[in-house]
């Protein structure tokens, strides 16, 4: 799979005035480099509805495109596909895997979600490097990510084999969280970290004594959630950025996110909605105790570290795209970058109608009912005596 874009570039002339040629988002184009063979596809779980779309998805792609098809073993072993028995050639042919125990992230060269919006983020957590296209066909509720109608697949997917489709490079964050078990005792701590897993686990059993840090590193797509859990206090951090003190957060907590998720938790919560193809991380606080504290945003190559703020009065909990949720300690941070591993989303007309198409039938944005005009010109108070 290769990704065809034309990569922004700055022409210094001798002259007093710059060329800059900016990136045209058109210009980001699928291109295959050689015919894609092995499909994942993600199925919505405990949703009935979608059994159908999936069985019809799979007998297209492995009786007439001949592809090899993943999903996952719970999916596969569905009650409702076992007592199928007109699927169950089809279904003899699946290559099944478990989340956690089998890495799939060489061997997919697409990726298929049926559902709304959490089977993209379920995917994008599947591969924690490179990731292949992911294309996406509205079956849930919202649908802000999944720009595809299922009613039109075939035509849809063809095109994508084909190669003709436009990519939305949608970023994640590098996330990592360090908890400094040591330092909570005051022993001397070493920068050795142990060696993570490619699902951003650390190998099973490890320890590691002379360091003291027990290390998670993850991608990713929508958003670093930090809040006061359970407690009935403030939360207190302090948000460093490229190793300065930039602030302290008091409130519910603080959203670091991308600009796919400025449309999720981040907009609810009071933030400017971005673009997916501005390089950006967004910083929002949730309820802060503050009227003069607003959402910002920074560049995408920094590096923000939240930690326990030395006066703070309880924990705090973090979670990524709303799993995996860990208590964080006095001692711990989570150090938070852009990645440079994005998620290639596979554009149903292109990233820019895409994207406002979304907001307008996803979300309503701006929807009101229009003033109607003026008949009489003199009914206008502006209009001179």
């Amino acid at each position: 799979m290769k990704l065809s874009a034309k990569m922004p570039t700055i022409c210094h002339t001798k002259k007093k005035t710059d060329k800059r040629h900016i990136q045209d988002p058109a210009s980001q184009r699928l291109t295959w480099n050689k015919p894609p063979v092995n499909v994942l596809v993600i199925r919505k779980i405990r949703d009935d509805s979608l059994v159908e779309p999936f069985k019809e998805l799979c007998r297209f792609l492995v009786e007439e495109k001949q592809m090899m098809v993943y999903v996952e073993r719970r999916v596969a072993d569905d009650a409702t596909l076992s007592k199928d028995e007109a699927f169950g050639s089809i279904r003899n042919q699946l290559c099944t895997f478990r989340e956690g125990y089998d890495d799939i992230s060489d061997c997919i060269d697409l990726i298929i979600c049926l559902g709304g919006d959490g089977t993209l983020l379920y995917a994008s957590s599947l591969f924690q490097g490179s990731v292949p296209p992911v294309m996406a066909f509205h079956l849930g509720s919202l649908g802000f990510l999944t720009p595809f109608k299922f009613e039109s697949y075939k035509t849809e997917v063809a095109k994508v084999l084909e190669g003709n489709a436009a990519i939305t490079l949608r970023s994640r964050l590098k996330v990592k969280v360090v908890k400094d078990m040591l330092q909570r005792t005051g022993q001397q701590l070493t920068s050795r970290e142990p060696q993570l897993e490619p699902n951003g686990l650390l190998p099973h059993g490890h320890t590691n004594s002379e360091a003291g840090k027990v290390t998670l590193q993850l991608q990713v797509l929508n958003e670093v959630v930090v809040d006061r859990g359970p407690s009935s206090y403030l939360s207190n951090v302090d948000l460093y950025l490229d190793g300065r003190l930039i602030t302290s957060v008091q409130g519910d907590g603080v959203i670091v996110s991308t600009p796919t998720g400025s449309t999720a938790y981040a907009a609810a919560a009071g933030a400017s909605m971005i673009h997916p193809n501005v390089p950006a991380i967004m910083v929002t606080p949730i309820c802060p105790h503050s009227l003069s504290f607003r959402p910002i945003v920074v560049p995408a190559g920094v590096e923000l570290m939240i930690t326990l703020s030395p006066d703070a009065r309880n924990n705090v909990w973090v979670s990524f795209d709303g799993r995996r949720r860990q208590e964080i300690q006095h001692g711990d941070c989570i150090k938070i970058t852009t990645s440079c591993y994005p998620v290639p989303s596979i554009c149903c007309h292109d990233l820019v109608y895409d994207w406002f198409e979304s907001l307008a039938q996803c979300l309503h944005w701006n929807v009101r009912k229009r003033q109607a005009r003026l008949t009489d010109v003199s009914d206008s108070s502006d209009t001179e005596n």
